[in-house]
């Protein structure tokens, strides 16, 4: 672990992301990860299931910040780098031209997603700073099938991986990247990593939010880090909904 930080290593649990929140609440400032070998009730974003096979990792980050939420919520993007960053070195950087962010917070593997996070806010408004949890999924050694964006696993394509191994180098990236952030004194350098790992201005792109679908052509991010989609109406951005590759 980094310099700092804590490990909680769990044979099972409900998940990750739940078992930081109920410490938080106990007053567990942090820095303090929380790995489980399985999860029941993996969550990921819009409290969707993630799909928790054993072989896989899912990992927490429980951490106190001094900077206010919206500031905070700027972590949504650092943590795409972050675990786009973790797969390029586990994969040995030979494979990272496959590798593709897809906003928010997706990595894909050969347009396939291999990882994701889920950013919570957990803090208690009485205390000052923030208090959030990064919560990591990795497909090591299985992957969900019948998904509207399909997945892959590392070991589908040709690499064994064990969570301790993964872990060991997402607490390292993250804390590396946290460093970078610096509770968004950097916000623009973030961006732009961001932007350097999530391929070509102009794929056609489908954000559903709400029910709704709007089609469009994918424009970079604005300069808070929301999605930039070109439509037939003008530009939208995107900062909240669901988004996925369309058929070119």
């Amino acid at each position: 672990m980094p310099p700092g930080h804590r490990l909680l290593r769990l044979d099972t649990v409900d998940s990750t992301n739940a078992e930081a929140r109920r410490r938080a609440d106990m007053g567990e400032p942090g820095p303090l990860w929380i790995w489980s070998a399985r999860q029941s009730k993996g969550r990921g974003r819009a409290g969707r299931e993630w799909t928790s096979q054993v072989g896989n990792l899912f990992a927490s980050l429980l951490i106190r910040l001094n900077c206010p939420l919206p500031v905070a919520s700027q972590l949504a993007l650092v943590a795409g780098i972050v675990t786009y960053e973790t797969v390029a070195k586990l994969i040995a950087y030979e494979g990272r031209s496959a590798l593709l962010l897809k906003w928010p917070n997706d990595v894909l593997l050969s347009e396939e997603k291999v990882a994701g996070m889920l950013l919570e806010n957990v803090g208690n408004p009485s205390k000052p700073g923030t208090t959030v949890v990064i919560g990591t999924g990795i497909n090591l050694a299985a992957y969900p099938e019948n998904l509207p964006q399909p997945a892959i696993s590392l070991d589908a394509y040709g690499l064994t991986v064990t969570p301790a191994q993964a872990l060991q180098v997402l607490a390292a990236t993250t804390h590396e990247w946290l460093q970078r952030w610096a509770e968004g004194a950097t916000f623009p350098t973030i961006r732009r990593a961001w932007l350097d790992r999530a391929g070509p201005l102009g794929r056609p792109l489908v954000a559903r939010i709400n029910g709704e679908e709007i089609e469009g052509a994918y424009a970079g991010l604005d300069s808070e880090g929301a999605l930039r989609l070109k439509t037939a109406a003008g530009e939208k951005h995107i900062t909240a909904g669901d988004v996925f590759f369309a058929s070119r």
